[in-house]
């Protein structure tokens, strides 16, 4: 009997067929530990192979599937099935392709289906394979099945390229699933963010006659080393050295510059949700802009983050460098500065004026931050040879997940050096 290889795109929603039988199962009375009509081990691993197989006469398994099962492999052959007139309840075996069709009424059912049966985390992979292997982008056009659809981080990107063809009866639909997703990523982010900054914004501002709860023990220690006095293992702190308490004036400049090419809707949805956090803080002036080979400044849209995604366009080129010249233009206060490149650099403007312009940023004392990336997607496709050339120049580019952008921006104002993550743990 031949077997049939595994398709790893059902495995993201599937359990492991070489994993230990649940406690529990649907005919295992759980008061009962000797209850004969358990399943036994084999019969629990030739069940999850079935499952992940996805039937027919290749997968070997010989395991027929009832109830929930059966309902559950519909759902997976719906979006991972065989090829037409290969169904997955037999037959002959054959390569895995689409076949949820395009029809939006099918489409929706599918939706309720895979969300009765799979945790969430499953059901927004499924979402995107069905988007990515079955084209469905034209159907998320309608509102009453976008209605249906788990909102995650991905389809947000996701309505954000079909932007400007979304019809009208679709527009606030759309804008109701996008500010969910991006409510919630407030939630999750907007009070670290606040609390990591205003104590680094704090810490940024030194005097030296500070309160006793204020003094910054490891700078004084520090100043004061000439001060040792070996035979009382003491130093004696002649000079104090402490942490400035930030005013309400603004007390930094922070520009986010964007690329919102296709490949980087993830880190577009989390910067314009960071861009609208950190314009909340009075003590930052923040400036958000957007750009493909053209620039487009949003800083008079951070009040909703929504109006900043909507006022994106996902796709076209790059021109790194127009960008940076716009950021630049902007810039009154050097040394109080913070610019974050977000882009995978992949330049379609001119390289070494990109790099110029970086290295004057920089010399005038501007921090700048290069992220390859600002999602929780691992390393990202960059340009190695862009990112190697900014590292020579004192701005390493990494990815960054949004649980650590917190900190990269604390030390970027406090003007320490970054928590740059080993990038190899990423991929």
């Amino acid at each position: 009997m031949t077997t049939a290889t595994p398709d790893p795109t059902a495995k993201a929603a599937t359990p492991d067929p070489t994993a230990p039988a649940p406690a529990t199962t649907a005919t295992l009375d759980p008061t009962n530990p000797t209850n004969p009509t358990a399943p036994t081990p084999e019969a629990e691993r030739l069940r999850r192979w079935r499952l992940v197989l996805g039937g027919g006469g290749a997968d070997g398994t010989g395991c027929a599937l009832s109830g929930r099962d059966a309902a559950m492999d519909g759902a997976l052959s719906s979006l991972y099935g065989r090829e037409k007139g290969r169904g997955a309840n037999g037959g002959e075996g054959g390569r895995r392709s689409a076949g949820l069709g395009a029809s939006a009424p099918g489409v929706a059912r599918w939706l309720g289906d895979i969300r009765t049966y799979f945790p969430s985390s499953v059901v927004q992979v499924m979402q995107r394979d069905a988007i990515d292997r079955l084209g469905l982008s034209a159907l998320l056009l309608e509102p009453e099945m976008l209605a249906a659809v788990e909102a995650d981080v991905h389809l947000v990107g996701t309505l954000l390229s079909l932007n400007k063809v979304m019809p009208e009866t679709t527009r606030q639909t759309a804008r109701a699933v996008v500010r969910k997703v991006v409510e919630q990523l407030e939630k999750k982010l907007a009070q670290r963010t606040r609390a990591t900054l205003t104590g680094a914004l704090d810490r940024s501002a030194r005097i030296s006659r500070p309160r006793h709860r204020d003094i910054d023990w490891d700078r004084t220690i520090r100043a004061n080393l000439k001060n040792h006095l070996p035979e009382y293992r003491t130093v004696v702190p002649e000079r104090l050295i402490g942490y400035g308490r930030a005013a309400r004036s603004v007390k930094k400049d922070v520009v986010l510059c964007i690329d919102q090419s296709g490949s980087m809707a993830a880190s577009v949805v989390y910067a314009s949700v960071f861009g609208a956090v950190l314009a909340s803080m009075r003590t930052l002036d923040t400036r958000l802009v957007v750009f493909d080979t053209s620039v487009v400044d949003l800083t008079d849209q951070l009040d909703d983050p929504v109006d900043v995604l909507f006022g994106t366009q996902l796709g076209g080129g790059t021109d790194i460098n127009r960008a940076l010249a716009y950021c630049q233009s902007r810039i009154t206060r050097p040394t109080e500065t913070v610019v974050v490149l977000i882009s995978d650099l992949y330049e379609g403007g001119i390289r070494d004026e990109m790099l110029k312009r970086v290295a004057a940023m920089k010399a005038s004392g501007v921090q700048f931050v290069t992220l390859l990336a600002l999602s929780d997607e691992g390393t990202p496709a960059y340009d190695r040879e862009h990112a190697a050339a900014l590292a020579a120049l004192g701005a390493p580019a990494f990815a960054c997940t949004p649980e650590l952008f917190p900190d990269v921006m604390a030390a970027a104002i406090e003007k320490r050096p970054l928590p740059i993550p080993d990038m190899a743990e990423q991929r």
